[in-house]
């Protein structure tokens, strides 16, 4: 295992060179196919046997290392590879080519260093390295976002079974506002669980001259959004992790005529359930003002992702695999963050861990979600050894 790093290092270009082809050519969820199709043929090159079209775009590949051909247990590696709608603003010869559409989380960088990881275990075995068993690699669609019947990526291949004998699973994610080369990862909750809602508030229109004659519904949902705030603030202990957010506001048809309804969409976030109960009653509270201020609303309220919490014996395990492969600053307790992930789906079969991978440019930090977030792709090679060494680990203890 302490070789894998150096091992990545020799392939570190055509780490970079899987990684741009991606960055250039990004896909929005469940419209992966040129991505799968990619990542099949480097299977494919590594005499692996990839099965494609799993959970409608995934791609899923055996890859026993014992001598037995693979008797013993099974241990997962997850990627993600979708990308955001987004129009990047990077000036780099790898920028996305698909107008408003861009890797702005990493997807294509976590992709690229689980087919890494894929070249250490099967350059190991044929070096003469065996392990007891089988690493099964996920590349998993649509993180992203959910379909018509609320069902992520994730979720999509666990319908396909791709779990059935795994005992462990493992995934990284690059974090390009943490230092390069880093890995964070810990026990329990690691990142929060999250709904999503859209609500309409209703009212009735006007004349703008004379709005006395209708029922303002940007007033009503200006009061909404301030009551939505006031009762989080006020109904969340300020030593629980809790929030609601209302990202997009939309309404109204003209400067002179009162709207007659208003969308509102946001999200909650939360890691514990009674949490995630007070916050949900604080929304419909919230938007129960706008009945009392003479309007009415609808509220479509969707289950999104659950809490992403790792076992603690994987964290652990993944800690000790960092620090064998990276030095004992290498690897170190993650804080939890409000952000969400679908892995937390297979975290709840079997037990895991989910780590982030600092990766931040060495001009300035970069935020995900963001038009000009990229990472330094030197920690390609970190990641793939990352991920082959939990395996390793996994399969041998």
């Amino acid at each position: 295992m302490r070789d894998f790093l150096h091992h990545a290092r020799t392939f570190h270009a055509y780490l970079v060179e899987i990684r741009r082809d991606l960055h250039r050519h990004p896909e929005l969820s469940f419209n992966e196919h040129r991505t799968a199709a990619a990542v099949a043929r480097e299977l494919e090159e590594l005499g692996l046997e990839p099965r494609t079209g799993v959970g409608g775009t995934g791609v899923v590949a055996d890859l026993p290392l014992g001598a037995g051909s693979g008797a013993g247990p099974v241990v997962a590696l997850r990627a993600d590879m979708d990308a955001l709608p987004l129009t990047e603003t990077n000036e780099t010869d790898y920028r996305s080519t698909s107008p408003g559409v861009m890797h702005a989380c990493g997807h294509d960088a976590h992709t690229t260093m689980l087919i890494g990881a894929a070249r250490l275990l099967v350059e190991g075995q044929a070096a003469g390295t065996s392990l007891p068993g089988t690493v099964r690699l996920l590349f998993q669609p649509a993180e992203e976002r959910s379909d018509a019947d609320n069902r992520s990526g994730a979720r999509h291949l666990l319908d396909a079974d791709v779990l059935e004998g795994v005992s462990a699973i493992f995934a990284l994610h690059v974090g390009p506002h943490l230092p390069a080369g880093k890995v964070f990862t810990c026990p329990g909750p690691m990142m929060a669980g999250n709904d999503t809602f859209q609500a309409r508030v209703l009212g009735s229109g006007s004349h703008g001259a004379r709005p006395d004659a209708g029922v303002d519904a940007v007033v009503l949902a200006a009061h909404v959004v301030l009551a939505a705030q006031n009762a989080v603030a006020r109904r969340i202990s300020p030593m629980d992790a809790g929030v609601l957010t209302i990202g997009t506001v939309r309404g109204g048809t003209a400067e002179n005529i009162l709207a007659d309804q208003v969308t509102l969409e946001g999200t909650l976030r939360y890691f514990d359930p009674a949490v995630r109960r007070r916050l949900r009653e604080a929304l419909r509270q919230a938007l129960a003002v706008a009945d009392a201020l003479g309007g009415a609303h609808e509220l479509d309220l969707r289950d999104g992702y659950p809490p992403t919490t790792n076992d603690a014996a994987m964290a652990e395990l993944a800690l000790e695999a960092a620090r064998e492969l990276l030095g004992p600053d290498g690897a170190m307790p993650a804080a939890p963050m409000m952000g969400a992930e679908d892995f937390a789906f297979f975290l709840r079969r079997v037990p895991g861990a989910l780590m982030w991978l600092g990766a931040a440019p060495a001009d300035r930090p970069r935020e995900l979600h963001r038009p000009d977030m990229d990472i330094d792709e030197d920690v390609l090679p970190v990641g793939a050894a990352v991920l082959a060494a939990c395996a390793a680990r996994a399969l041998t203890d």
